[in-house]
């Protein structure tokens, strides 16, 4: 009953959370930390000038929520810094794509092709979702290209979405891109939970729902202490938006009962 109702009031009572995000670029840009891009902290990793980095890289997962990006996005470019922002399929705007790389952030592929696949095929046993691998590398390969396609961008990084049939499955999405082949056709560098990303990051932090907010800690905790820190944030954790999550937690009722 209390995950329930914080639930609720995550998803329809929780004040607005844009003026900590604002505040937590402020505090990074007054401690002189570069905020910046998953695309662009891996190329300075590949340059071997991560070490000495201090360094903030923003990565937004939108699984949900438009309107919240947006915001997220105008408070980002007030402060000049930089961001990567992953779409499911399901929350692609070309638009708002087209306007983040040009303003020289990053709007790239939130895949989710395997749990997809087990849920629209009806499998729910581990082993045969891995006996299906090829077709959902090959579903991948095709939503990449097309996304490509009609961004008019060449893609280089990738993340794998968190969806409730993986936890069930106990397979994450990532497992597509273990196929280096893959990677290689697609030119796709990096997987945002790649190790040869993760190795250079100290500390790893992630929004939570109320009353948490992040995890392990606020990033305002460790700004004094790590010198290299990863933010993933979601819309959702950041400002309620009652259309878009009735929509999301009717979908997932409805996912959950016929999967």
């Amino acid at each position: 009953m209390i995950g329930l109702l914080r639930r609720i009031y995550s998803d329809y009572g929780m004040p607005s959370r844009l003026c900590m995000h604002e505040k937590l670029i402020r505090a990074a840009v007054d401690a002189g930390f570069t905020q910046t891009s998953v695309r662009d902290y891996f190329d300075t990793v590949r340059r071997g000038e991560a070490a000495t980095s201090k360094v903030i890289v923003h990565r937004h997962d939108i699984d949900t929520d438009l309107r919240t990006t947006r915001k997220l996005f105008e408070i980002e470019k007030k402060y000049g810094i930089r961001a990567s922002y992953y779409f499911r399929l399901s929350t692609l705007d070309f638009g708002l794509m087209r306007e983040i790389e040009e303003y020289g952030s990053e709007a790239i592929y939130h895949y989710e092709e395997l749990a997809s696949f087990a849920k629209r095929n009806k499998i729910k046993d581990p082993a045969l979702v891995r006996n299906r691998l090829p077709e959902i590398r090959e579903a991948f390969r095709k939503n990449f290209h097309w996304l490509e396609q009609h961004l008019g961008k060449k893609l280089r990084t990738v993340a794998g979405h968190g969806d409730f049939a993986n936890r069930r499955l106990k397979l994450n999405n990532t497992e597509i891109l273990a196929d280096r082949q893959l990677r290689e056709d697609c030119g796709i560098e990096c997987e945002a939970y790649d190790r040869d990303l993760l190795d250079h990051i100290d500390m790893y932090i992630a929004d939570r729902p109320p009353p948490q907010y992040y995890w392990p800690t606020s990033p305002l905790n460790v700004m004094g202490v790590h010198s290299r820190i990863c933010l993933v944030t979601h819309p959702r954790q950041v400002e309620t938006n009652w259309k878009e999550n009735t929509k999301d937690n009717l979908f997932r009722v409805y996912e959950s009962v016929t999967w």
